[in-house]
């Protein structure tokens, strides 16, 4: 059974740093948190969204996912794919590709979500290891592994999932 629900960090959690926010700090279960920001995601030079609403998903042991508000996502690039998968906490996820560029997800949404979670009903999140994503200008750095989508900036520190070592988790 996982034991890390954002009360105690274990032995091996980097401290955080003046400006900086361990994984381990997060709750489980997530929580969502408002952030203003801007935020930006491309794919090569087209700007796939912009906003500065964002909601950001919080959860032990994983770097933020970042949900855009669909009314600031040009959902003229994208096309819903089939297929879905289940969040134990947020509930079914479907996909998406871009039209000029089919065959891989970059993003997903969470349409009629659990009642915990229905501020993300109207949002997608995006891979920023399939599109370049930006927070306030910085660089967003890919979760390791394919299926996460955690969003790493300078100011998260872990380790998170995804990185070597941490297939147990």
């Amino acid at each position: 059974m996982w034991q890390y629900t954002g009360k105690t960090r274990p032995d091996f959690a980097i401290p955080p740093g003046p400006s900086q926010e361990s994984v381990w700090d997060y709750p489980r279960p997530p929580q969502i948190v408002n952030d203003h920001r801007k935020v930006a995601v491309l794919a090569a030079s087209i700007l796939i969204a912009e906003s500065k609403e964002c909601l950001r998903v919080l959860e032990t042991a994983s770097p933020p996912t970042w949900y855009i508000p669909v009314k600031d996502v040009h959902l003229h690039y994208l096309r819903e794919i089939e297929g879905d998968s289940i969040c134990e906490w947020k509930g079914k996820a479907s996909y998406f590709e871009l039209l000029h560029q089919p065959g891989e997800i970059v993003g997903w949404q969470y349409r009629n979500p659990t009642l915990q979670f229905q501020k993300i009903a109207d949002c997608i999140s995006f891979y920023p290891g399939r599109l370049k994503c930006y927070v306030d200008g910085e660089s967003v750095q890919p979760q390791p592994g394919f299926f996460y989508g955690g969003w790493v900036t300078k100011e998260i520190v872990g380790p998170y999932k995804g990185m070597p070592g941490t297939s147990g988790w």
